[in-house]
């Protein structure tokens, strides 16, 4: 269990060093587009998100999860893209509701409202992306489930040869 515990803290720790620099991108290139280039903070808010979530995937593919499988790499880029766009519906739908709901638009107000939707959407992400899109390789346990009726043989076992 401690073991365990140890694993999931540390791909915590990666997915976090990668989600802030990526929070990084997001929030920078955001503030750039709406409050210096006038760009409309919805749509500046879901450019800045897509730039963000190119240079997440990089990060999660080669760093948090570069021991993950492999093989699959369409299938992980697709589920990738599909999670990260539905975070990018929640945070967009956060920032809209408080900007065009509520009328909440000043640069304060804008960047407190994107960075809560982008927390929010975090929680979504970090669950989806460790359980569906960056697969665990078979552990040694899954390897020996599926080889059991081979191991069960006591003449494997006694290293006689099976005919």
């Amino acid at each position: 269990m401690r073991r365990r515990l140890e694993r999931l803290a540390r791909e915590f720790a990666k997915f976090g060093t990668v989600g802030g620099l990526g929070l990084l991108v997001d929030l920078g290139l955001f503030n750039l587009l709406c409050h210096f280039m006038d760009v409309p903070v919805v749509p500046g808010g879901i450019i800045a998100t897509v730039v963000a979530i190119g240079f997440n995937y990089l990060g999660f593919r080669y760093f948090t999860y570069r021991e993950r499988d492999k093989d699959h790499k369409s299938r992980e880029l697709t589920l990738f893209l599909l999670f990260s766009a539905i975070g990018l519906v929640i945070q967009s739908g956060v920032l809209y509701v408080a900007t065009s709901g509520f009328g909440w638009d000043s640069p304060l107000q804008s960047n407190a409202f994107k960075f809560l939707g982008i927390g929010i959407a975090t929680v979504f992400r970090f669950w989806s992306y460790r359980t569906w899109v960056f697969q665990k390789l078979p552990v040694a346990r899954d390897a020996r489930q599926a080889a059991g009726p081979f191991l069960d043989d006591p003449r494997v076992v006694e290293g006689d040869r099976v005919t």
